[in-house]
């Protein structure tokens, strides 16, 4: 499993791209994904929604379990994958990639961000 370089990591398993305008992605790793399964139902934050770093903002649920989705930061959120809403899977298949969640302009965010290496040794131990 690898971890892109570029993004930050949370311990609850989320990930964070660099702002770009102020605006990061925010998605689950694939640790994450392959621990719940087969997603099978994703309740995401409502544009407009704030978050706030380490708290709920939505859901996953999977074959196995219904586990809560966590903020790496606090902001307003702008958008969220309809792709994912429609096709679950996504989150399975392409974590990184077309799987992202949602998109949020960041206020604030946690101090315990991960860097790749960070999260790979947080994630194996």
């Amino acid at each position: 499993m690898s971890n892109p370089q570029q993004l930050r990591y949370s311990k609850e398993h989320e990930w964070l791209s660099a702002a770009e305008d102020g605006v990061s992605t925010v998605g689950i790793t694939e640790f994450a994904a392959n621990a719940l399964g087969d997603v099978v139902f994703a309740q995401l934050p409502e544009v407009g929604d704030t978050v706030t770093a380490g708290e709920t903002c939505g859901e996953l649920e999977s074959t196995k379990s219904v586990s809560d989705l966590y903020s790496p930061v606090s902001g307003e959120v702008t958008e969220t994958n309809q792709n994912v809403v429609d096709d679950p899977s996504l989150v399975n298949t392409a974590p990184f990639e077309g799987g992202w969640l949602f998109k949020v302009r960041v206020s604030g965010e946690q101090d315990d961000l991960l860097s790749a290496a960070e999260y790979a040794d947080f994630s194996s131990s």
